[in-house]
């Protein structure tokens, strides 16, 4: 057998004479890997549904919404008072040259029922640009029309959680529901989108006309906010600025003077860096567990490898007695250790990914399994073998062979 044979041999031949000792040695590098493997699982799985929630909202999304008002010197929140008017709609639909498709929108909440079931629901008004901001396809029926829009029809288009909850098995399109009191007739049934990004269901939705909304439902004049889809990813900047100077100017708002902007613009982009803060705060929470875990783990194989000196200091004399060199002896307590992170790392490996596996069952949330945390996970119990076993085999190998053998 070859000397790197030998070595191999003796090391887990040292390691299978106490396995609950090299267990209990091993449980800080295992609950450390098994924090790595599952924190780059659950993180990315969840940035990837984040990033699918917010392109379902639509393509190219921007949106606008009312600022915060001054009164008496007390500042209000966002959207205490709508300043955004029908002509400001108008004209951004006719002066930003960036924005493809333009829509109103207001939103209220209500009871909608349909014979004996009823279901408390979200009520969204929207104009027929609505549906091509948000790429939200119809499953049946059609979409209501600018007539319907501009005559208040009382017509409107459900979610998959609607017609589920209040339809079961009858196909709802034709049939009449309920409003606030108000009779609607259902045209249409959205297709399904899933959760949203802060989790509440989007096809738990009822669509109307934006003017059926405002004035049978809400009973306001107010724009409660602004959907706007620009003709490419590349032109969002574009539209963004087209649509602040546009605003600016028609509310007469001068920025060299202090004055506040009352209104706000947010993007899908803004909307997917906020999620990834969110995600890399959890995944550093967990990345903050992994590293006391792993070295916790390494200062306990090093400590067990002093120990381990200890008690073989007979063994290593009469083993340099026979011309084993103080290399050969470094080589195999090194080995030693690093073969004790790696078992470690290998068991943490595979409980990382049955906490991914049971996080997806039981909690509902995304993972994404990766090749290459797997191989961050190995490599991290290597690098914790080799550091923390680096001085107990050196220290071995400074032994003196003769005081070794009179050690008892």
């Amino acid at each position: 057998m070859t000397k790197t044979g030998n070595i191999l041999k003796v090391a887990f031949r040292a390691i299978n004479r106490n396995k609950m000792r090299a267990f209990l040695t091993t449980l800080g590098v295992i609950i450390g890997v098994a924090c790595v493997v599952a924190t780059i699982g659950i993180g990315e799985g969840a940035r990837l549904q984040a990033l699918s929630q917010l392109q379902s909202l639509g393509t190219n999304f921007l949106m606008i919404f009312p600022g915060a008002t001054t009164s008496s010197g007390a500042r209000a929140g966002w959207g205490s008072s709508s300043k955004l008017i029908d002509t400001d709609v108008e004209a951004i639909r006719r002066e930003c040259t960036a924005c493809a498709y333009v829509s109103a929108s207001n939103r209220t909440v209500a009871q909608v029922v349909f014979g004996n079931q009823n279901w408390s629901t979200t009520i969204q008004g929207g104009q027929i640009d609505w549906p091509l901001i948000r790429s939200w396809n119809l499953q049946t029926g059609e979409f209501y029309t600018d007539a319907d829009n501009r005559s208040a029809a009382k017509v409107c288009v459900i979610g998959k959680t609607i017609q589920k909850e209040l339809f079961g098995d009858v196909d709802p399109v034709g049939q009449m529901i309920r409003l606030k009191n108000m009779p609607f007739r259902v045209i249409g049934v959205l297709e399904s989108k899933g959760g949203s990004v802060m989790g509440q269901d989007q096809d738990d939705v009822v669509v109307a006309p934006y003017e059926t909304v405002r004035k049978k439902l809400i009973g306001t004049t107010a724009v409660g906010m602004v959907l706007v889809s620009t003709t490419s990813n590349e032109m969002v900047p574009q539209a963004q600025d087209e649509i602040t100077s546009l605003l600016r100017q028609r509310h007469r708002i001068n920025k060299s003077t202090g004055q506040d902007d009352d209104f706000m613009i947010r993007s899908q982009t803004e909307m997917l860096q906020q999620a990834e803060q969110q995600s890399k705060t959890m995944s550093l929470l967990l990345w903050s567990v992994a590293g006391v875990s792993l070295l916790v783990g390494g200062i306990g194989i090093m400590n067990i490898m002093l120990v381990s000196v200890t008690e073989r200091t007979r063994e290593i004399g009469i083993r340099m007695a026979i011309g084993a060199k103080g290399a050969d002896i470094r080589a195999q307590f090194l080995v030693e250790a690093v073969a004790l992170a790696l078992t470690g790392g290998v068991i943490g490996i595979g409980l990382g990914l049955g906490i991914q596996k049971a996080v997806a069952r039981f909690g509902g949330w995304p993972i994404s399994i990766q090749p290459q945390a797997i191989a961050l996970a190995f490599f991290f119990s290597l690098l914790v073998g080799v550091f923390f076993g680096l001085y107990p085999a050196h220290k071995a190998s400074l032994l003196d062979p003769i005081d070794a053998l009179r050690y008892e």
